[in-house]
């Protein structure tokens, strides 16, 4: 049996939290320390958070290019300001990584991947299926407000939509609509995702549980974590400019700093 099957099998074995963890009082200092210790990890780790990350990037790339392939250049704008909140799932492997690095233990892809795999049998493909289905519920809302909004217009093409946006009411309204509206898509995405994912990871309690617990790190902490989600929603709109590429470094940086957050935040 190989030390990454072990590994798996004493947290499986851990049995099902009783009762929530308790949530710890956090400063804007702790998320300063943790952003540090995430690009430690970042430096210490470099081929894994570029793995993790190109994947994530590539996966960007290939969704901006097929909807130009499929005439639907309408939907970048909001395909690009909802996939972030898919980035803590895309980050899971990272969590694995920081807490390796945490502990001493070995770092080696089959043990990193083998974790990963692990997951499967778990509760995270449950968060997987709650994050897509509010991606979804984003995107339903985009076309709501559009066909609302914008249905007598002409958006054939990106350029026509750009225009359209930009020199009509409607298209103005649109975009206020639209942006309070996905604001609270991502403060909800964010509640629920902040430690329950590296919580699913690293202890055995299933998906409900780790999402009140997240919850209720936001509840305790409103302050910090509001500035904690500016802060990575303001990285990764950053990291798309240069299409997608900059995900190669911001997106590991962010996942393993995560990670050091759940660890100060639950008890």
């Amino acid at each position: 049996m190989t030390h990454a099957d072990t590994d798996i099998e004493e947290r499986a074995d851990s049995g099902p939290a009783a009762a929530l963890p308790p949530i710890n009082r956090l400063g804007l200092n702790d998320i300063r320390a943790c952003f540090r210790q995430g690009l430690a990890d970042f430096l210490n780790a470099p081929l894994f958070g570029l793995f993790f990350g190109g994947v994530f990037a590539c996966g960007g790339i290939l969704i901006i290019q097929s909807l130009y392939i499929w005439e639907k250049g309408w939907l970048i704008y909001p395909i690009m300001v909802g996939f972030p909140l898919l980035g803590p799932f895309a980050a899971v492997g990272l969590y694995e990584v920081s807490r390796r690095l945490q502990q001493g233990k070995p770092l080696d892809w089959s043990g990193v991947l083998l974790v990963i795999k692990a997951q499967k049998s778990r509760e995270i493909p449950w968060m997987g299926f709650v994050m897509l289905f509010i991606f979804w519920l984003w995107m339903y809302q985009i076309r709501v407000w559009l066909a609302i909004l914008l249905g007598q217009m002409s958006l054939s093409s990106w350029d026509k939509f750009v225009e359209v946006l930009f020199t009509t009411p409607e298209g103005l309204i649109f975009i206020a609509v639209s942006h309070f509206v996905g604001a609270c898509f991502a403060v909800l995405m964010f509640s629920v995702t902040v430690v329950s994912l590296p919580l699913l990871l690293d202890r055995d309690v299933d998906f409900i549980t780790a999402m009140i617990t997240s919850v209720k790190t936001v509840l305790a902490n409103p302050l910090v974590m509001l500035c904690w989600g500016g802060f990575i929603g303001l990285l990764l709109m950053l990291s798309f400019i240069p299409f997608f590429l900059g995900l190669l470094v911001v997106l590991p940086v962010l996942g393993h700093a995560s990670w050091h957050i759940y660890q100060r935040a639950v008890a």
